[in-house]
């Protein structure tokens, strides 16, 4: 058996053996591979597992408005309301040179347009209702990374412009067009043609960005729109017996001038009692299962408590390669709430601060890829990992202190997707870590 394996990872190897350094794949020099050699597989080492919350994430610049609220059977209530500031390439409403023919301009509507992404998430079979509200804030941070967050809001008017309810249809990209209150529409209008807004800054003066606020009272889906979302002023110029229809729109212009705030009610789940952020709650206290949630900072933590001790198995060894298998457990996804295809994979410290990404030999970012081949009971469906250079780093460490791997969705500022997994301990969807150790 000890043979047949050398022979598998003299063939690994022999593929890596050109490089020095590397940060996703432990390489050993083929000094050390003399037929005399012990290639073991050790997977019993301990896992810990344990769901963490970051203080909040950044989702403005991520060029996508999303919306809406939905019960989610597992890790609760969740909603996003979108906030954004909007402007013109100009704002003239005819040429100015003709302002004798200004009484000729008048106004008609006024919609916000909403074209949507093929993004969503939950039930888009229920109905969804939408409000649109007037910001009474400019759309800018109190803080030096001119960033906003996931608990990011700003002040609005209570009294709605316009409201819709409607079923989304994100696969066919439609648009959801709401009307405005045509009060608003006409002032905005009589500004623009009076050229008391001529440009960006008293524009945004006067109307300083807008809020879409979920207003479902039977929750379903969060459903994403796109930056060419637009506000359109609709207007008329008559010249004798002719009419001829006018659009002015205004848009999106700077993505980080739009963020989603997104919020999740844990009341009565199994995470209700996430502890702060530079702490963890540990999948021994939520039934055997860690959380990861886009959008909410929800994120899976994996420490291997016990991995210093592999080096008193020979006096001179090393791991050649360590797996990672996580599993999601059975139950938790399905066409409403699917898999994604890989996970985001991280460095983090003891107090869950970011150190780096899990990086491969070349550099680029280690992603843990699901496998989804299905057989009866869903035993084989899992995201795997290659850790070999991480744990062998960890084990050769001199001092105390210990990394760890933080799974994030890939999205984690631009959706609400989610998944459960399971520890060393779940009934089901257990948790594997396969080390290959070679003694020399």
């Amino acid at each position: 058996m000890y043979k047949v394996l050398l022979l598998l990872f003299f063939g690994l190897m022999m593929n890596s053996c050109n490089s020095d350094s590397d940060t996703g794949e432990f390489v050993v020099g083929s000094d050390y591979l003399s037929v005399n050699n012990k290639v073991i597989l050790i997977d019993t080492l301990t896992v810990d597992v344990a769901t963490i919350n970051f203080d909040s994430l950044v989702t403005s610049s991520q060029s996508r408005i999303l919306v809406g609220n939905y019960d989610d059977p597992i890790f609760g209530k969740v909603k996003s309301d979108s906030y954004f500031q909007m402007a013109a390439t100009s704002y003239s409403l005819y040429n100015e040179s003709s302002d004798t023919d200004a009484p000729n301009y008048v106004f008609d509507s006024i919609k916000l347009v909403l074209k949507e992404t093929k993004y969503f998430y939950g039930d888009t079979t229920k109905v969804q209702s939408l409000s649109i509200h007037k910001l009474t804030q400019k759309v800018k941070t109190n803080l030096e990374d001119k960033n906003f967050y996931n608990n990011s809001s700003l002040n609005y008017d209570a009294e709605s412009l316009g409201s819709i309810s409607f079923k989304p249809k994100p696969n066919r990209k439609d648009s959801v067009v709401v009307k405005l209150n045509n009060e608003f529409g006409n002032a905005l209008f009589l500004k623009l043609k009076k050229h008391e807004i001529s440009n960006f800054d008293e524009f945004t003066e006067y109307l300083k960005g807008f809020v879409i606020k979920s207003t479902s009272g039977s929750s379903s889906s969060i459903i994403g729109f796109n930056m060419s979302s637009a506000l359109r002023l609709y207007y008329s110029k008559y010249l004798g017996d002719s009419e001829t229809s006018l659009i002015k729109n205004f848009s999106v212009l700077d993505v980080s001038k739009q963020f989603n705030n997104i919020t999740l009610d844990r009341t009565g789940t199994q995470i209700q009692d996430l502890p702060i952020s530079s702490s963890r709650l540990s999948s021994l206290q939520t039934g055997n299962k860690a959380f990861i949630q886009s959008g909410t900072g929800i994120a899976c933590r994996v420490d291997f408590p016990n991995i210093k001790q592999l080096k008193y198995l020979s006096e001179n060894g090393a791991i050649v390669d360590a797996e990672l298998i996580i599993k999601p457990v059975n139950n938790t996804y399905s066409d409403t709430y699917p898999l994604v295809d890989s996970l985001r994979v991280f460095v983090g410290d003891k107090l869950n601060r970011i150190k780096g990404t899990l990086n491969t030999i070349a550099g680029k970012p280690v992603y843990a890829i699901l496998n989804k081949t299905s057989d009866e009971f869903n035993e084989n469906i899992g995201y795997k990992i290659s850790i070999g250079a991480f744990l062998q780093s960890e084990m050769l460490k001199e001092s105390d202190s210990k990394s760890s791997l933080i799974l994030t969705l890939p999205s984690i500022s631009k959706a609400v997707d989610r998944l459960v997994l399971g520890d060393q301990k779940n009934a089901n969807n257990k948790i594997q870590l396969k080390i290959y150790y070679i003694s020399y």
